[in-house]
């Protein structure tokens, strides 16, 4: 379908959704007024919009069988007819016709509804009218050709819906041996393993002292400065592996069975979580499925005397009579999921450890797992999903309102297919297009062992990137996954940038805006800096006149408005400008909407149309400069790096979903 004229002011061009893509053209009723012809490069407002948020779903947990209402918005400038939604249940497509709910003065609200027949719905709408008669929309856009399922919208439905309380979150996550020191600690004698160093010794990251420095933080250390993470805003922490081994990091375990005695043991864990939930906050662990450490009790059993009549010989993966070990490590042995006991003494055995530790034995809310996307997964077998479906049903059951998270560098999205992981750690559809836009040039940063560096891309190349991952999975799963910009495996945001800190200013403004639970390392917030690997995992400095205030205050007030703002913690996400150094979208909720605008320099002033943006002259600077709103258009200037959140309450917003009824 081609543009049609409308009744817009000129505005800043913005290219269509994909470059397959431009504006649907239709005609709804009643049609839209003649006005001046819009620029040939119609902005993203003016296509067709519809996401799995509850502004355009009435269901986001729908359960098998469940009829579900679906929006979608179609403004006054295309010409579409007709709107139906196509399904394909039991592999068979199937087309239903929409019903056209409602027409404000800008959009025409189509309404359609969906039975949830499978466990996953993929859904699209087929949108007819004006020159072309044929377009798809799904989750990268328009289209006025045919595209394949894999970004259809889903629906999933589940008995065991995600954490109510994850939507909202903010994560932070520690590395225990460098957060901090305890007092106990001082009176502690180190692992025979350990080289121990002082809080304000530079990290050695030659080959002997990589994982066995040992800086002495523990868990006390941690319950003594919730101060700082309160403060900060951030409401979830999240600990890298408490289990003893003998390295820093820990994802050696010995044993799932106790927290290590260098921590504080047990009991400082149950410190922690008591004090932690004291303040309305959230504890997730750290679990490695796919490997243990070489002193881990079930393999010293495997190995030793009469190990090979053991059963706990099968928890292992051997070949030719040796074991295999994780990316041939050979102090990590990988396990074995091929074995039901394996399988039943870690999940559902109440003293195993995702069991043990969610209880009142550590008081945990949940789970990242480590290494989740090889878990289960040697040559021929792969049995990593029905890993990942066991570990959340056993939640499920037991503690419903426990949180788990998979590790994932690169594509994962067949590995989320919504009965799994709640969510992923987001590095390939969110962490590495953000390194791409403000990575410093003159750098060469790799990102997780890449034989290449990060290229530099411009901000329509970020936002596709952005668009294919998460195109391609469920709503529900996207908003329970991770959005980072760093973590204690990747360089610190603040050397990634280069001289300028403001560029670490617009990477915590998408990181804190966008959907998905946001997820920041510590000393992230004060500037802490550091490469790839063990650099990276530099003690956190508690002398405060080391730290980047400017920067505290720019990630605590980040947050702030996040928590301040319904549309930023459970809105959906509209794109409405990417070029160059500008990024701009809308999170819009029922009740809110905000407009986000981030700049990695300075650019020409973008001008959107403000009958597309309905009540924006009543809104307040939620964070950042305020936008300047004329009678006809909103304009947005950027004189360097930086972010602007604008929220309002929008004048005429449309219908809203009806709530779901059981067929």
């Amino acid at each position: 379908m081609s543009p049609t004229p409308a009744r817009t002011p000129a505005t800043a061009s913005a290219t269509p959704a994909t470059a397959s893509a431009a504006p649907a053209t239709a005609s709804a009723a009643p049609a839209a007024p003649a006005a001046a012809k819009a620029p040939t490069d119609d902005p993203w407002l003016l296509q067709p919009h519809h996401d799995g948020s509850s502004r355009y779903v009435s269901e986001r947990n729908p359960r098998l069988g469940d009829t579900v209402q679906v929006l979608v918005r179609v403004p006054l400038e295309s010409a579409v007819s007709a709107v139906h939604v196509r399904t394909a249940p039991d592999g068979e497509q199937r087309f239903a016709r929409a019903r056209l709910a409602r027409t404000t003065d800008t959009d025409a609200w189509w309404s359609a509804t969906i039975v949830c027949h499978n466990p996953v719905t993929n859904y699209r709408f087929l949108l007819s009218g004006g020159p072309s008669k044929y377009a798809w929309l799904n989750g990268t856009g328009v289209h006025l050709r045919d595209v394949p399922d894999a970004s259809d919208f889903r629906l999933v439905a589940s008995e065991q819906p995600p954490p109510h309380w994850a939507k909202g979150a903010v994560v932070y996550q520690i590395f225990p041996d460098r957060f901090a020191r305890s007092e106990q600690a001082d009176r502690r004698t180190p692992p025979d393993w350990a080289i121990p160093a002082e809080w304000d010794d530079p990290v050695d990251t030659s080959p002997h002292a990589v994982a066995h420095q040992f800086y002495g933080g523990d868990l006390d250390g941690i319950s003594e400065h919730l101060d700082h993470i309160e403060r900060l805003g951030a409401d979830v922490v999240y600990l890298t592996p408490f289990f003893p081994g003998r390295s820093n990091h820990r994802y050696d375990a010995a044993t799932f069975n106790a927290v290590d005695p260098a921590l504080g043991g047990d009991a400082a864990l149950r410190r922690l979580t008591r004090a932690a939930h004291g303040r309305g906050m959230k504890v997730l662990g750290d679990f490695t499925t796919n490997h243990t450490g070489v002193t881990h009790e079930w393999f010293e059993t495997a190995t030793g005397p009469g190990g090979k009549r053991t059963p706990e010989r099968d928890f292992y993966i051997w070949e030719n009579g040796d074991y295999v070990a994780w990316l041939g490590v050979p102090t990590l042995p990988k396990l074995n999921h091929l074995s039901n006991t394996l399988r039943q003494g870690i999940f559902e055995d109440r003293r195993g450890v995702v069991r043990k530790w969610l209880g009142r034995s550590g008081g945990l809310d949940g789970w990242r797992v480590d290494v989740a996307n090889m878990t289960g997964r040697w040559r021929a077998v792969d049995v990593n999903h029905d890993v990942a479906r066991q570990m959340r049903a056993t939640m499920g059951r037991h503690h419903p309102d426990a949180l788990v998270v998979g590790e994932h560098f690169h594509d994962y999205t067949t590995d989320v297919p919504g009965d799994g992981w709640h969510g992923v750690m987001n590095y390939a559809g969110f962490c590495k297009p953000v390194w791409t836009w403000l990575r410093e040039p003159d750098d060469t940063p790799n990102f997780l062992g890449a034989p290449v560096p990060v290229p530099v891309l411009d901000a329509r190349a970020v936002v596709d990137t952005m668009r294919d991952f998460t195109s391609r999975i469920s709503w529900q799963a996207l908003t329970h996954s991770f959005n980072l910009v760093g973590s204690h495996d990747v360089t610190r945001v603040r050397t990634l940038v280069g001289e300028d800190a403001r560029l670490v200013d617009v990477a915590a403004g998408l990181l804190l805006t966008m959907p998905s639970i946001p997820m920041l390392t510590y000393g992230d917030e004060i500037g802490m800096e550091g490469t790839f690997g063990e650099d990276g995992r530099r003690p956190m400095p508690w002398d405060e006149s080391r730290w980047d205030t400017r920067l505290l205050d720019v990630y605590s007030g980040l947050i702030s408005a996040r928590k301040a703002s319904t549309a930023l913690r459970h809105g959906g996400l509209r794109w409405v400008h990417a070029a160059d150094d500008a990024i701009v979208f809308l999170r819009e909720s029922a009740d809110e909407t905000a407009l986000v605008h981030v700049a990695r320099a300075a650019h020409e002033p973008i001008r959107l149309p403000v009958r597309h943006l309905a009540g924006i002259g009543t809104g307040r600077a939620a964070y950042g400069p305020a936008p300047r709103i004329g009678k006809r258009q909103v304009t947005l200037p950027a004189n360097g790096p930086q972010v602007r959140v604008w929220t309002w309450k929008p004048a005429d917003g449309g219908p809203r979903p009806r709530r779901r009824r059981r067929t």
